[in-house]
């Protein structure tokens, strides 16, 4: 009996410990560390909004020949927090939506990480490129992202380039009807899905945002996460 209990605390004290690790917790009982996402050209944004599902705080993203996002405000250092958690669910799927092409470029729910671009580790075409950038945009793109999505259609693949820039890769965490309406856990490892796709290591400074889009399509799309947790 001792025995039981001794292993029974001290796996306590272990996920005591695990839970205790994470440099986001974002559980959505409000909207405070988070920031609009905005997009040169697009006039229209989508709605993200604090409701309650399944007895849960929750965030519902909703778009409507949208597109718009939330950036939180902290940044954070991958190699310090590679791993993020989060919770999602999609009731119905963009129509016409197909991540292959521009004109399909939306899905009810995105997340990303956006890392920063470093002009002290660029090379000098490059730096040219990121210099004319930031003289039309006002200040530097991302240096690169990986985009988790709930995608509309299965790939046939495990990523495909972003049809607007291959410096953002998209993973289909989810993808086509087989799980709408269910809530869908994930945990993945930033550095290693980074390295994997990209065959090289990522900028330590990364960002995370959210989105849910349907301008390309001219459609409508919502989806709702629970939480999303950056930690080690």
């Amino acid at each position: 009996m001792k025995m039981v209990l001794a292993i029974i605390l001290s796996l306590c004290f272990m996920f005591t410990i695990s839970a205790s690790e994470w440099f986001i917790s974002e559980e959505f009982e409000n909207l405070e560390n988070w920031e609009p996402l905005l997009f040169p050209k697009i006039e229209e944004h989508s709605h993200y909004s604090i409701s309650v599902l399944d007895g849960e705080s929750i965030l519902k993203a909703e778009s409507d020949s949208s597109a718009s996002g939330l950036i939180f405000k902290e940044e954070f250092d991958v190699y310090e927090w590679p791993l993020l958690d989060w919770r999602w669910r999609v009731d119905e799927l963009i129509e016409g939506g197909d991540g292959r092409k521009k004109s399909g470029d939306d899905y009810a729910i995105r997340i990303y990480v956006v890392f920063e671009y470093n002009p002290a580790e660029a090379s000098g075409f490059r730096k040219v490129q990121y210099n004319l950038a930031r003289v039309f945009y006002g200040e530097f793109p991302p240096d690169s992202g990986l985009n988790y999505v709930w995608a509309n259609r299965d790939w046939g693949e495990e990523y495909i380039a972003n049809p607007f820039t291959d410096q953002a890769l998209m993973v289909a965490s989810d993808s086509g009807r087989a799980d709408l309406g269910t809530w869908r856990e994930h945990r993945i490892n930033i550095l290693e899905d980074y390295r994997e796709l990209f065959g090289d290591s990522p900028p330590a400074k990364a960002s995370i945002a959210i989105m849910s889009d349907s301008d390309n399509t001219g459609s409508t799309g919502y989806g709702y996460i629970d939480y999303i947790r950056i930690g080690r």
